[in-house]
């Protein structure tokens, strides 16, 4: 049976790059965000349609848009059952929506602190939390991925609430895939670095350094793409990862080694 996904977030850059993966690995997709973006969601769902259509309809992902606010409980929860109504189950969901809102913790402004918490933290608590009610009902298991960052190991400058969030999303992750093992559900976090994305980019133009250049001190000498994030989020969601949980996979080109 056709394994079906939820990718948030996935409007543009890493999350559009994952929801395009997992369509090619043959999975049902879920394209969420924000009403805003609901456009980028059609334009992103016909060209998942148009990349399969030459296959036989039995063999073609089914893709479905389903906006809403992840920091909103009610609207996670609509879209896990608009997901099981169209595609008859949930196996994998994405937690990937994420802000990053710039500013020193003495001046920063709080309600824009609370907003980075509620998205990053919060949006992805309740997305955990509806899929893993969703996947324990169906008896058979699942998997659970979440954003970190490598801020999520490593504070930075001017990203107080971005890192907070980051760092307790491994802390979310690792408690998870304790208490959800017993179901078979796995949980992990893939952590970005310099990303070559309008996120990685304006918090380089926040800091007034260059992008690349600073992408470029890395081990591996450039920045990483949102292709580099996808190919291990199908690692992650697939059978080949059956005997990995509780970890955040670090995709930052060496920018921090364990």
């Amino acid at each position: 049976m056709r394994k079906t996904a939820v990718v948030t977030g996935s409007a543009q850059g890493i999350g559009r790059s994952i929801a395009l993966r997992l369509a090619a690995d043959g999975m049902n997709v879920t394209l969420n965000d924000l009403p805003s973006n609901q456009q980028k969601l059609k334009e992103l769902a016909l060209e998942i349609t148009d990349a399969h259509s030459s296959k036989d309809p039995i063999d073609r992902p089914g893709v479905l848009v389903s906006v809403g606010d992840v920091s909103v409980s009610t609207e996670v929860q609509n879209m896990v059952k608009e997901t099981v109504s169209a595609f008859g189950s949930l196996d994998v969901m994405v937690a990937n929506a994420g802000i990053m809102l710039m500013g020193q913790l003495h001046d920063v402004n709080e309600s824009d602190w609370d907003k980075v918490i509620s998205v990053n933290l919060r949006g992805t608590m309740l997305c955990f939390k509806y899929a893993a009610q969703q996947m324990i009902s169906q008896g058979k298991g699942g998997c659970l991925l979440a954003a970190s960052s490598v801020g999520g190991r490593k504070g930075y400058f001017a990203c107080s609430a971005y890192c907070a969030s980051k760092f307790a999303i491994r802390g979310l992750v690792q408690s998870s895939a304790l208490e959800l093992g017993k179901h078979e559900i796995r949980v992990n976090a893939y952590a970005p670095g310099f990303i070559d994305t309008d996120m990685g980019r304006g918090a380089a133009d926040y800091l007034k350094i260059d992008f690349h250049k600073t992408a470029g001190a890395t081990p591996l000498g450039r920045s990483g793409n949102a292709t580099d994030i996808s190919n291990v989020v199908s690692f992650l969601a697939s059978p080949d990862a059956s005997f990995v949980t509780g970890q955040t996979y670090g995709v930052c080109g060496g920018t921090l080694l364990d």
